[in-house]
């Protein structure tokens, strides 16, 4: 089984997003500060407003800085999983994604799996997304698979081919070793199966098996972790599990406070409260 670990990754990507508007953002932060104030009363007036200005003005940097679109409704409930339908990944593809996650991230641990949190739905969106394409990634030869990771990534696939040519081989191998599509097998020839490939103990023709399994888990945990206006991380579960407050307008004031539990539930970032 493998855990996703909770630091960040070294490379952070997303495809385009939406945020609440400038109004609904004034009623989030009231409400959050409403919400601190019943609780302790410990803020004092100056330091509140303090922070709204300071928290209004960083807004900005947070769009400049991802270069994506910040527009969409606070009300938009997360896709069912059993309901969704893939825009990149085939039947075929879809059945594998949902089993690797479902084994990299499984559902019968102390918290949610990947399957309860949709992060199938955001690797497929991901694929459409700038990191699919790999906008932003400088992606002119030569390229040397045993170079150095300070050179960068090494292939002339960008990641949805990788995923594409990736998941094919694998299925590939699972019908000649063990007579059954990846989908098919059991959990423990599952674990075996993504345990060789992370290894590169599994080579392929056509994709780096050990590359493909990068990107794999890689976009696993991102799903897990990262805000629902991505697709993953529905109803902010894994925020919960870890009790990681998301964007909560007022979390300045417990920033020092170690080794005491968040009181308050998380906040996305189109203003949903856990």
């Amino acid at each position: 089984m493998y855990v996703a670990p909770s630091e960040p990754t070294a490379r952070r990507r997303y495809s385009r997003i939406k945020i609440f508007s400038r109004g609904n953002l004034d009623a989030v932060i009231k409400q959050d500060f409403q919400e601190e104030n019943t609780m302790s009363g410990e803020l004092e007036n100056a330091s509140r407003r303090g922070f709204i200005k300071g928290s209004l003005m960083m807004i900005p940097a947070v769009s400049v800085g991802s270069g994506v679109s910040l527009t969409v409704a606070a009300d938009v409930p997360p896709a069912n999983l059993s309901d969704y339908q893939p825009i990149f990944f085939d039947a075929d593809e879809w059945r594998f994604i949902i089993a690797a996650c479902d084994r990299l991230i499984p559902s019968d641990g102390t918290g949610p799996g990947a399957l309860e949190t949709n992060v199938p739905i955001f690797i497929d969106r991901q694929m459409e997304g700038r990191f699919g394409h790999a906008t932003d990634w400088y992606m002119k030869g030569p390229f040397h698979e045993d170079a150095s990771p300070l050179f960068g990534y090494q292939s002339p696939l960008v990641p949805r081919d990788v995923y594409r040519k990736g998941i094919a081989a694998t299925r590939r191998y699972c019908q000649q070793t063990h007579g059954k599509d990846f989908s098919g097998l059991d959990e423990k020839t599952r674990d075996r199966v993504l345990t060789q490939l992370e290894s590169g103990e599994i080579a392929f023709d056509d994709v780096s098996a050990s590359q493909f399994f990068d990107f794999l888990l890689q976009n696993t945990k991102e799903g897990y972790f990262a805000d629902p206006i991505h697709g993953g991380n529905k109803h902010m579960a894994a925020w919960k599990f870890i009790g990681f407050p998301g964007a909560r307008a007022s979390y300045r004031e417990w920033v020092d406070q170690h080794d005491r539990a968040y009181p308050l539930g998380p906040v996305s970032l189109t203003g949903e409260r856990g």
